[in-house]
């Protein structure tokens, strides 16, 4: 891996060193440039987010990794039950479907997986590191659309400022000609460069690893089940533990109760099957409940003077749609792709990029309604109120309050092509799998 040293200059600079971070770096290193790739997360034992379905495996094998991920020891997910719009549960099984079965990944093995691939492309990887940009320019490059103006072959020098901060380490600089924001739901340098973040909801996750001596709980599928003040879903994890997870909106909740040692715990006992099935193999809490935004956001514009935005930093999905790990692994490798096209002299290549993200959350956000109005047994609960096609939070009318990171996969049909960004194919861009 090359050696990281104050002062370096890099073509681009990658905020963030999960999966959007990650394939973009892969292929813009595979593709000559000097990437760094700095993630300042350090060293965690369990990440939530641990779904993959199967239609993302086609993004691993674009990035090369797929064998690699295969091989590395993350459960088979076979699909979903999911307790919804009635007591009767949905199964959905994906042993017959086109891409197969998907994965319950262990997210700090796959992380870092894909942070390596990027290592063995030539690309410098700066674990435990903090990235901020200190510039200011990049905040709209054409003065009104944020369609990057400069020509590709100018401005020799680098246009960004970087700092760099690791624990036990004094501060330092980089620079670099084009940085990308994967810093994840806060979108820190994208904002610092004058976007501004929108969210549709208030959704909140809270989740928390489960542990048991037996070793009766066989059960690879995703669990989701409705109830009145939100919904919860369970898998089990490649260690053997169950991670379940709680969404149900900020200002409705008693935090503080959810957070507490046996809180989550003992909200999940109101539940009518997920519960009893934790009972069922002697499943005790492990660990400390933790809670994250799950809400859908956007940027009002992925893309500036010379940065783009990837990931949950450009783009944040409610768990329901299961989009996080592929929205992730795309953004990043489109984004890669802009900043090639931009250097070949394509100068609309990015802003084709950002105008792709807004159509594709467009579309979600509409099939979301969808996907919540399946559920129709407390029409006096204000959670599932906000989630009806009448309601302002369903046309994407909320004030910008902030709303955890969680992935399931629903048994209702799959989007159709116009869903997916294939209605507008002249822009060049391919659309993503799902």
């Amino acid at each position: 891996m090359p050696r990281l040293e104050a002062g370096q200059a890099f073509d681009v600079a990658i905020a963030g060193g999960g999966p959007a971070g990650a394939a973009c770096a892969i292929l813009l290193a595979r593709a000559g440039l000097r990437v760094l790739l700095a993630d300042g997360g350090g060293e965690r034992a369990f990440r939530i987010g641990e779904g993959l379905p199967p239609p993302v495996r086609s993004l691993l094998g674009e990035l090369g990794v797929l064998d690699r991920v295969l091989a590395d020891g993350h459960r088979p997910s076979y699909g979903t039950l999911a307790y919804w719009g009635g007591l009767a549960g949905h199964a959905n099984d994906t042993l017959r479907q086109l891409h197969g079965n998907g994965l319950q990944l262990d997210r700090v093995r796959f992380d870092a997986t894909l942070r390596a691939a990027a290592s063995e492309a030539g690309c410098t990887v700066a674990l435990s590191t903090h990235l901020q940009c200190d510039d200011a320019q990049g905040a709209d490059p054409a003065g009104s659309n944020g369609t990057a103006s400069a020509d590709p072959q100018e401005a020799s020098g680098p246009l960004h400022r970087l700092q760099l901060r690791r624990s036990g380490e004094s501060l330092s600089h980089v620079t670099a000609r084009w940085l990308i924001d994967a810093s994840g739901r806060m979108a820190t340098q994208a904002c610092r460069l004058g976007a501004r973040r929108r969210h549709y909801d208030r959704l909140l996750a809270f989740y928390q690893r489960l542990r048991t001596d037996s070793r009766t709980d066989l059960d690879g599928r995703t669990w989701v089940e409705a109830v009145e003040d939100g919904w919860w879903y369970s898998v089990l994890l490649p260690s053997g533990e169950r991670v379940v997870a709680f969404l149900g909106d900020a200002d409705l909740l008693d935090r503080r109760t959810l957070l507490d040692d046996d809180g989550l715990w003992q909200h999940l006992q109101h539940t009518t099957h997920l519960g009893a099935l934790c009972a069922e193999h002697g499943y005790r809490p492990h660990g400390a409940v933790q809670g994250a935004d799950a809400c859908s956001a956007e940027l009002d514009r992925a893309a500036g003077e010379r940065w783009l935005a990837v990931g949950d930093a450009a783009l944040a999905f409610d768990p329901l749609s299961s989009k996080g790990i592929g929205n992730a692994l795309y953004t990043g490798m489109r984004a890669a792709q802009a900043v090639l096209a931009y250097g070949a002299g394509d100068l609309l290549a990015p802003q084709r990029y950002a105008d792709h993200l807004r159509d594709i959350h467009r579309v979600y956000r509409k099939q979301l309604q969808g996907f919540y109005a399946m559920e129709t047994r407390w029409p006096g609960a204000a959670f599932w109120a906000r989630r009806q096609t009448s309601h302002p939070v369903a046309q994407g009318a909320v004030p910008e309050t902030p709303g955890g990171k969680a992935v399931a996969t629903l048994p209702w049909p799959p989007a159709q092509p116009t869903a997916t960004g294939r209605e507008n194919p002249s822009n060049g861009i391919p659309p993503p799998p799902w």
